[in-house]
């Protein structure tokens, strides 16, 4: 057994996290240049660092999850959520259930009650976001954003949604609350049901392919009939009816 292996099983036990279920090369990569930037000389020698200090853990926790965001990334795909994929989802059903998955430091969730908002008041927006990492997530419940997460916002939404504060913009607390953060693992906690949108971008390519097989399995059983899942621009899925699904757009599939 390899240091790496032995790093991923006893990482499983502290904290349930599976590594194996993430794409190998990519994250020894990120992890073998976070531990020797702090001194360490091997994953065995880091992971006794990880199991004494808490800090070093949430940091580690903090590099092997992909937190990397911004408000109406591809903006062209927004688009098709504004004018095809929502008025479709509210000719069935008036209030939405709506789950950002994997959502990182809330630009996404934020820009979904940004889009939706032009469709039905704030007062009937809800929507749950989830991420495995606490750091970010306390970000996300913040709302405090350099000017580069901005740069796909239509100008109008930035006026109406967003307060400048020195060289920062700090989403409005009217958004704000629309949205509800919660830690959740993909890999192993239990996913809600009759959901009309999941939205889960830019994170399944970190994953195997028997761990994306999971994952898809489980959105499209949260899915009502004629709900729908909206993936990143590198994340087509090449076989949608294995999971029931049929292409509604680029990038988005409706469950059968």
């Amino acid at each position: 057994m390899t240091d790496y292996e032995q790093f991923v099983g006893s990482i499983k036990r502290k904290t349930s996290i599976d590594l194996a279920l993430y794409k190998e090369a990519q994250m020894k990569r990120r992890l073998t240049s976070l531990y020797e930037k702090k001194g360490f000389k091997s994953f065995i020698e880091f992971f006794n660092a990880l199991d004494r200090d808490r800090e070093l853990l949430d940091e580690f926790l903090d590099r092997m999850t992909i937190n990397v965001s911004e408000f109406y990334r591809n903006g062209k795909r927004w688009e098709v959520l504004q004018n095809k994929v929502f008025p479709r989802l509210l000719q069935q059903n008036k209030k939405l259930k709506i789950w950002s998955a994997a959502c990182s430091t809330g630009e996404e969730p934020y820009s979904l009650a940004m889009t939706l908002s032009n469709h039905v008041p704030l007062s009937q927006i809800s929507i749950t976001a989830t991420d495995l990492d606490e750091n970010a997530i306390a970000k996300a419940k913040a709302g405090i954003y350099p000017e580069r997460s901005l740069a796909e916002v239509p100008k109008d939404i930035q006026a109406k949604y967003f307060d400048k504060e020195g060289s920062f913009y700090k989403v409005k607390d009217e958004i704000k609350r629309t949205v509800s953060f919660k830690k959740h693992n993909l890999l192993k906690d239990t996913y809600d049901q009759n959901y009309d949108l999941i939205v889960c971008r830019n994170v399944m390519i970190y994953f195997t392919e028997e761990a994306k097989d999971q994952i898809y399995d489980n959105f499209s059983k949260s899915l009502r009939s004629g709900g729908v899942l909206f993936v990143g621009s590198t994340e087509q899925i090449f076989n949608p009816s294995r999971y029931q699904f049929d292409i509604e757009d680029t990038f988005f599939y409706r469950k059968m």
